[in-house]
Formats: C-alpha cells, sequence, structure tokens
C-alpha cells in the first residue's frame, strides 16, 4: 500500500486532528460542569441537613467513610473535601448574582478552585487575590 502524503492529505489530517482536539475539550468542559454542579449540590445538602436537622461534624466525617466505601478507587469525596463543598455552597449561594456563575466554572481544575474556599471567609469572586 502506497502511503498518501499530498497537500490534501495534509489539510484533510489536520482538520481531522482540530476536530478530535475540539471534542476532547468539550468533553473536558462538560464533565467539568457536571462535577461543579455535583459539589454544589453536595454541599448544599450537607449544609441542609446541619441547618435543619443539627447534624454536627461527626456526619460529614462518617459521609465521607460511607461514599469512600461505596466508591473505592474514585477520590474527592474525603471529609476535607466534604467540608470544602459545603463552603463553596455557604460561600457563593448568598449573592444571587454570583451563584449561578460559580455553577458554571468549567476550565479550572478542582483543587484549585476549591483550595480558594476556605472557613467562614466570604470572597465576591473566586479569582480575588487575598493580598492587599
Amino acid at each position: 500500500m502506497k502511503a498518501i502524503v499530498s497537500a490534501e492529505y495534509k489539510t484533510f489530517l489536520g482538520k481531522i486532528k482540530e476536530r478530535i482536539h475540539k471534542a476532547q475539550y468539550d468533553a473536558f468542559k462538560a464533565v467539568n460542569k457536571e462535577l461543579i454542579t455535583l459539589y454544589w449540590d453536595i454541599g448544599r445538602s450537607i449544609a441542609a441537613k446541619q441547618d435543619k436537622l443539627g447534624w454536627g461534624k461527626a456526619i460529614v466525617e462518617t459521609l465521607a467513610k460511607d461514599l469512600q466505601k461505596e466508591f473505592p478507587g474514585i477520590q474527592g469525596f474525603s471529609s476535607a473535601n466534604l467540608w470544602r463543598m459545603r463552603n463553596f455552597y455557604l460561600v457563593y449561594h448568598p449573592n444571587e448574582k454570583l451563584a449561578p456563575l460559580v455553577r458554571e466554572i468549567s476550565c479550572e481544575p478542582r483543587g484549585t478552585f476549591f483550595s480558594r474556599v476556605h472557613c467562614g471567609e466570604r470572597q465576591d469572586h473566586p479569582r480575588r487575590s487575598r493580598r492587599p
């Protein structure tokens, strides 16, 4: 079989590669958006149960252990991460304009975003610097 290396083939290959890259990026954005929504919902659920039923810190520890048992090998459901999800929700849900936008974040790695959400701190925007 003879290899085709014409200019037309190179253009064709370039378009196929471009389409593959676009599909990969679109898939990344869709998965990230779904994960942010999941984290928001988990955080909201934890906060609601704590508020309505008076659940304390122990419930987050128990929930983390049970989720890790149910989903072995899937990272992200440690007690520290569950606290971050709760704080993520608590920090951003009161702002009616910002809350929907925060849930649309789809291009920043989870760890980077959640590391900016700390207990008791309220930020106007996730990219706001902590330095004066």
